[in-house]
């Protein structure tokens, strides 16, 4: 790729970027682990690769403000919309824009290029050990979304069977889950190195907040029943 495709490129992204969790550094961690990936494959387009990395991210503002909206559905039209107003060919185009619908967790939309692979396993290694978990913090912290829920007897919920948002519903609905989802070995070996710490974290910071409640509520109820 030309630098200053590249440059226009990280401009149009620059410009987009606005979420704390997901702002211009978790983009260039997301290319960075994209191109180490890349080394071991082969038959990579770096120039598809190097593009749908740096736009991924681009729909997080109007999923944001419409939160019914998926900043990976806008972001891949929007990706679109950029490269055909600036000349780029329309099946590399299509070929971003499929890398970038196709990034998200959450969606039933599985990626079936290389690219678009390497794309979801690099953007999924932001999200495991401790830099997945200090990024969750700061987007729920952002939401205004708790750590945990509590349970009607008065212990802390693990997360398992949580219905509303929480760092520890987020948890065990993906951070736990995600390190058999890669695609890539090279992804699936990096994940494996990282497990750990957040495995560590999450059972560390439940055993505080559960121990604070359980002697904590035990107490109060002591003096309360003495008056």
């Amino acid at each position: 790729m030309e630098k200053a495709v590249y440059s226009l490129l990280e401009s149009f992204m620059l410009s987009c970027m606005k979420d704390s969790a997901h702002d211009k550094e978790h983009v260039y961690r997301v290319l960075y682990n994209a191109l180490d990936i890349a080394k071991t494959e082969d038959g990579v387009d770096y120039d598809v690769l190097i593009c749908a990395c740096l736009l991924h991210d681009i729909g997080r503002k109007e999923q944001f403000e419409n939160p019914a909206l998926c900043h990976a559905s806008v972001g891949g039209d929007k990706a679109y919309e950029f490269l055909k107003a600036h000349g780029f060919d329309t099946g590399y185009a299509e070929q971003v824009r499929h890398c970038i619908q196709t990034h998200r967790y959450r969606k039933n939309n599985r990626p079936q290029s290389l690219e678009a692979k390497i794309l979801f396993d690099a953007d999924k290694l932001d999200v495991a050990g401790a830099m997945g978990i200090a990024r969750t913090l700061v987007y729920k912290g952002s939401m205004s979304e708790p750590l945990y829920s509590v349970l009607p007897e008065g212990r802390v919920s693990d997360g398992e069977k949580d219905t509303e948002p929480s760092f520890f519903q987020e948890y065990k609905y993906k951070l736990e889950k995600m390190y058999s989802l890669f695609y890539t070995k090279k992804a699936m070996e990096k994940a494996r190195e990282r497990q750990q710490a957040a495995i560590d974290f999450y059972n560390c910071l439940y055993r505080e907040a559960d121990s604070a409640y359980k002697g904590g509520r035990a107490e109060l109820d002591r003096l309360l029943s003495a008056k």
